[in-house]
């Protein structure tokens, strides 16, 4: 067997382990970054994504005149991801993740090169204002595709005198020990078949979450809470869960808040996919009826994003059939629909800011009309009756009745029979409250019958359910070191990023305030490079 020897070992090319691998090339050390995927695809899931981020005190936040502060946002934080009192670990890594994002994120980033768009959004609200308090979502430009690009690039200048060596296509198979100690790991080329022995005092494991096949999706499944029939994956296949699960038996690592996921609940499959069952995360328009399999409206309370999505995909997964509806018409779709990720968001991600403020301010009918010649997923039609034939004939079934989808929309629409007097319907008020900040008024329709006259076509948007993160992970300490049952660190073994639940095993609890997860990547990846470069001591406070 082939071997080679360096002094720190990374198992994962996403932003966790390009991070991890750069800082600890800057601080002098030789390192050996290996990735399951192919050149061109180095960055893993943070090359697609769309490149939120939830930062905390912001020059941003302070601009907009946002009063953010650490111990608001931790309030917040606990509160909504349900964190229990026992969650030591991910207790301490939410604090450290609201004290240090602006300064190990946020800083770190422009000093990178990177930019941010000019305002702060307001996601995740809580249904009952229990979630984010105030916005925090902040936007890379250019996306996470730029981002993860510039940290390559990166990485490529730290590597120049060749203590870098980068493998591709390579996937670690097991951990070893020598003299009760880590001693590195076994890969095999799978490309060749070949095995190599890859020996380092230090192993950071990078490998992303495990959730990345829904075998080991339905697995980790909660069985107190409802999963449906059918779902799409928007995770990356790669992230199969293998290594957790041999850290666990080796090394005694412990895996915790494996069932805690964070998934959307309007997918739609991939019209050119990756692998199987490759989805889309629509991002739902606030405007549109959400409806069940039989074209009736989701309740007795509606379905609107942006302020629950863990409770969402709850609501969605506890229908009769895995797969529900959005109702809405042109003008609906112009203005807010969207798809998470680079690959649908061209204007930010190849920084074109005055096409951006166009579509944004004229309607992206762009995409539009791109889904509605891409998706069969998509529907369009001048009528009701028209487009309940198209769902009947898409589902291979006669569910939707034309009188039913006739009927949802005239109940809806007769809140504005009286124009704005008599409007009695609770999408309509959270709309309303959205729409009270300026960045989401840009992109919310103002409240308006859904068969007002000029608006249409109608349009019926088939969704499932599509996985995406793992919350839970292997139980790391704030060095990102892996802890076993006695809660002691594993010498020489780290976890950065979705592996470790983004810090200590299940840093967000059920719930993510959204955006966590590529910060979490840099908080975790840049604490156990520090840790590693500084002998192990406590660097992160």
């Amino acid at each position: 067997m082939a071997a080679l020897q360096t002094d720190a070992l990374v198992v994962g090319g996403g932003l966790a382990g390009i991070v991890a691998a750069l800082e600890l090339l800057r601080a002098g050390q030789r390192v050996i970054l290996i990735d399951r995927d192919t050149p061109e695809r180095f960055g893993g899931l943070a090359l697609w994504a769309f490149g939120g981020m939830a930062l905390v005190g912001t020059l941003l936040q302070a601009k907009m005149r946002i009063p953010d502060t650490p111990e608001r946002a931790l309030a917040d934080w606990q509160r909504f991801g349900e964190l229990a009192e026992d969650d030591l670990f991910p207790r301490q890594w939410a604090r450290y993740y609201v004290e240090h994002s602006r300064s190990q994120v946020y800083d770190w980033l422009l000093g990178e090169g990177l930019k941010f768009m000019p305002a702060v959004n307001w996601v995740e609200r809580g249904r009952h204002g229990e979630g984010n308090s105030l916005p925090r979502y902040h936007v890379v430009w250019g996306t996470s595709r730029e981002l993860t690009r510039r940290m390559i690039a990166a990485l490529r200048r730290a590597s120049g005198d060749g203590r870098l060596t980068l493998l591709h296509r390579h996937r670690v198979t097991q951990l070893e020990q020598s003299s009760g100690g880590l001693s590195g790991a076994v890969a095999i080329d799978e490309g060749s078949g070949q095995a190599l022995q890859l020996r380092a005092p230090v192993v950071v494991l990078a490998m992303g979450g495990i959730n990345g096949g829904h075998a080991e999706t339905r697995a980790n499944w909660p069985r107190n809470r409802f999963m449906p029939a059918a779902m799409l994956n928007g995770a990356h296949p790669f992230a199969d869960g293998r290594l957790h699960h041999h850290a666990a038996e080796r090394f005694g690592a412990q895996i915790t808040h494996a069932g805690e996921m964070w998934n959307y609940a309007a997918g739609i499959p991939h019209p050119y996919p990756e692998f199987a069952g490759h989805g889309l995360s629509i991002i739902p328009c606030k405007s549109a009826l959400w409806l069940n399999h039989s074209g009736k409206r989701i309740g007795p309370e509606p379905l609107v994003t942006g302020f629950d999505t863990h409770w969402l995909c709850q609501r969605v997964a506890q229908q009769d059939k895995p797969w529900t509806w959005h109702l809405l018409n042109w003008r609906i779709a112009a203005k807010e629909f969207a798809i998470s990720g680079a690959e649908h968001n061209q204007r930010i991600r190849d920084m074109k800011f005055p096409a951006f403020i166009k579509e944004t301010l004229l309607g992206n009918h762009r995409l539009v009309r791109q889904m509605q010649s891409e998706s069969p997923h998509f529907l369009v039609a001048d009528t009701l009756a028209e487009l309940a034939v198209k769902m009947n004939a898409l589902t291979a079934s006669h569910d939707v009745q034309a009188a039913t989808l006739q009927a949802t929309a005239d109940a809806f629409d007769a809140n504005f029979s009286n124009g704005n007097k008599l409007e009695n319907d609770d999408q309509i008020r959270r709309i309303l409250h959205a729409r009270q900040w300026r960045p989401d008024m840009l992109r919310t329709c103002k409240p308006a019958p859904l068969q007002q006259k000029g608006a249409g076509p109608f349009i019926a948007i088939h969704l499932q359910l599509i996985t995406r993160k793992s919350l839970g992970g292997l139980r790391t300490d704030l060095q990102s070191r892996v802890l076993d049952s006695a809660g002691e660190p594993v010498d020489g073994l780290y976890c950065v990023g979705e592996a470790a639940g983004f810090g200590g095993g299940g840093a967000s609890g059920k719930r993510s305030l959204e955006g966590t997860f590529l910060p979490g990547c840099i908080l975790t990846a840049r604490a156990a490079a520090r840790s590693i470069t500084r002998g192990g001591a406590n660097t992160c406070r």
